[in-house]
């Protein structure tokens, strides 16, 4: 166990950060997981803005891999396109 006031302080800070971040890659994997289901194409047309802005968020946090953020945009926009 730490030792230290900062130490002790740190520990709590980094806990709320994980379950933040968690939080937030759960939402955007549900978003993902929902548009990858939806067959309507207007409505994956809709939705594609909104999940693209979610991945870039979770990217630039440094909560996903920004290159993994850019293959699930590439995959989710040919997914989209391809519906009729």
């Amino acid at each position: 166990m730490a030792n230290h006031k900062s130490s002790i302080k740190r520990i709590r800070q980094i806990e709320k950060r994980r379950l933040h971040n968690r939080f937030y890659a759960k939402v955007t994997r549900t978003a993902v997981r929902k548009l990858r289901a939806t067959n309507e194409k207007a409505e994956a047309a809709a939705m594609l803005p909104k999940v693209s802005s979610m991945l870039d968020k979770l990217a630039k946090r440094h909560i996903i891999h920004p290159n993994k953020a850019a293959n699930l945009k590439s995959k989710l926009a040919r997914h989209v396109n391809k519906l009729a």
